[in-house]
């Protein structure tokens, strides 16, 4: 496989920063959750549409039945995914709600060892197991303030496992489509998904205020276009549990831009627990480069074998 001419693991550090955004726009959004989610989606799709109508529609025909099944199941987990995290935000902070729902090695883990066969070290298992700890500690503390920001705690892992499923079932997309064609599918998928929820639960469409119509479109353009996108993307050269722990780094981001911008208070478990789960983050990445480094030099010395 050709490497890219971006940095895989450069693009993933800024889709981080980018979706960093999002919480913040949602946050200070005055729409229901649903229809926050609908428009995020439903502009990013209309941006899209230009360049995927004028260079990239005759690639639907080479879409797959698998590939449809895996786009319509991808698309559903993103808009609940979407919804589950967005209502978390009403009942809990930005730093634990973002801590929580990228709190992903579990499920990768897990999702990874039992679809993708993946195997782990022990050392990349404790790292996990040690992220996971700090969740628990940001948790215990919100379970101190209030039971509704445990609520809003619980609303957020539910969310993380569901974007943990369309992180999964992108992987197995993305090897074989185009990023523009796979991106635009999905998020269709999603909006229409989300479409039929605020129909559904009756959640208005309109009026809103004309900030919130600026905090979609900043939604669509930054966190959804740059930051998702660049996830996706770099889904064709980095595995699913790299790029979850990766997206660890969101919170960080996401706390300093709601301390700073909406006056949020850091509790000293959200600090403790948040420099944890980093740690876990480190600790990973670093084993599985060690892992990937090795694979490659025996691969290297099987081909020299062979050639000789």
């Amino acid at each position: 496989m050709n490497l890219p001419k971006l940095n895989p693991h450069l693009a993933l550090a800024i889709g981080v920063v980018a979706v960093s955004t999002s919480a913040i726009f949602v946050k200070v959004s005055s729409a229901p959750p649903g229809v926050i989610a609908f428009y995020r989606l439903l502009f990013s799709v209309l941006f899209m549409a230009p360049l995927f109508l004028f260079k990239y529609v005759h690639e639907l025909r080479l879409i797959t039945k698998r590939d449809w099944i895996f786009s319509v199941v991808s698309g559903i987990f993103l808009a609940f995914h979407f919804i589950f995290w967005f209502e978390s935000l009403n009942f809990t902070s930005v730093a634990s709600s973002t801590v929580l729902v990228t709190l992903q090695p579990l499920f990768a883990f897990l999702g990874g060892y039992i679809f993708f066969k993946e195997t782990f070290s022990w050392k990349a298992i404790a790292s996990g197991l040690l992220a996971i700890i700090g969740s628990v500690c940001i948790s215990w503390g919100d379970f101190k303030l209030s039971g509704a920001a445990l609520y809003g705690d619980i609303l957020a892992l539910v969310a993380c496992a569901l974007v943990t499923a369309y992180l999964m079932f992108g992987q197995a997309m993305r090897k074989r489509l185009s990023l523009v064609t796979y991106t635009f599918v999905v998020y269709t998928i999603s909006a229409i998904t989300l479409l039929l929820y605020v129909l559904i639960v009756k959640e208005p469409l309109a009026p809103y205020p004309a900030s919130d119509w600026v905090y979609f479109i900043l939604l669509a353009l930054i966190a959804t276009l740059l930051g998702h996108t660049l996830f996706n993307w770099s889904l064709k050269w980095i595995s699913t549990s790299i790029i979850s722990m990766a997206i660890l780094f969101e919170p960080v981001g996401a706390t300093i831009l709601a301390f700073f911008l909406l006056n949020e208070k850091v509790l000293w478990t959200q600090v403790v627990g948040g420099l944890i789960v980093i740690l876990g983050i480190l600790l990973f990445i670093i084993d599985e480069r060690k892992i990937k480094v090795k694979e490659s030099h025996s691969k290297s010395l099987q081909e020299e074998r062979t050639s000789l």
